[in-house]
């Protein structure tokens, strides 16, 4: 063997070593998720990201979904994180993306093999983030990105997330439906962006505030399917907070409260 392959095969187990360590957690009954979350280019990014201090400790899968895997994890300051990683083999998940992909002039010419998509999704919620935060909607904080893998603020306590709405119902409907057609408002009109799959299922209540997560999808206002999915939000959120007794205005009225369309 080369020096060269000796030094990648020295590097991919302490890589390996680092892994084991991090992860405190029983994974006998979960071994081929863990192989197939952890493959050798997403434990040479987690690696990385632990020389740079980004991560210090990867605890258990706090959220688990066919596209990804969401573990609690923690800085070398004691902060919680969420450690997002997206499963490189999930084909399914690729057809789903491809139709908030194209259309957004921020990846114009990815290429449409499936790694390659996958990258490009990770990048896309982190940057959707960074827009959300500077727009003043609160959504978990992006900390770092590469390939499948995003590191974001914790939303929750001693790796116990945040409940969504679809897990409890938050406790003044009528305040908080506001407060989400103001997120909108600021999404549309200050970071430029849709949500595009918005419901009970990615939204959450975390110290008296209401937090967007899943922004992945998001799409810019110049994205062919922009309006459609708005409308969609909109008609989806009117829906549950019907349900829950709020006096919600119509889809029309609510689409020209967050465009400013129609406005004098």
């Amino acid at each position: 063997m080369s020096k060269k392959a000796e030094g990648r095969a020295e590097l991919r187990e302490k890589v390996l070593e680092k892994r084991d360590k991090m992860l405190e957690h029983d994974f006998s009954s979960e071994r081929a998720v863990l192989e197939e979350v952890f493959d050798r280019s997403t434990l040479m990014v987690i690696y990385e990201f632990m020389n740079k201090g980004n991560i210090d400790e990867i605890h258990g899968v706090v959220k688990a979904g066919k596209e990804s895997r969401v573990y609690w994890g923690k800085d070398k300051q004691g902060k919680e994180l969420a450690i997002k990683i997206y499963l490189i083999v999930s084909s399914e998940f690729r057809k789903g993306m491809l139709r908030y992909i194209e259309g957004d002039p921020r990846f114009q010419g990815v290429r449409h093999d499936t790694r390659s998509l996958i990258f490009t999704w990770a990048q896309k919620e982190f940057k959707n983030l960074e827009l959300a935060t500077r727009a003043r909607v609160r959504v978990p904080r992006p900390i770092a990105v590469k390939n499948n893998v995003l590191i974001m603020e914790f939303i929750g306590e001693n790796g116990e997330s945040a409940p969504s709405f679809k897990e409890r119902t938050p406790k003044n409907p009528t305040k908080v439906y506001e407060q989400l057609m103001t997120y909108l408002e600021r999404l549309y009109r200050k970071a430029g962006l849709v949500h595009g799959d918005l419901s009970e299922y990615n939204i959450m209540t975390w110290k008296g505030r209401t937090v967007l997560f899943d922004v992945a999808q998001a799409v810019p206002l110049v994205h062919p399917m922009a309006d459609f999915l708005l409308r969609r939000d909109l008609t989806n959120l009117n829906k549950y907070f019907s349900r829950l007794g709020v006096k919600v205005p119509s889809v029309e009225d609510c689409y020209r409260r967050v465009t400013g369309r129609g406005e004098a």
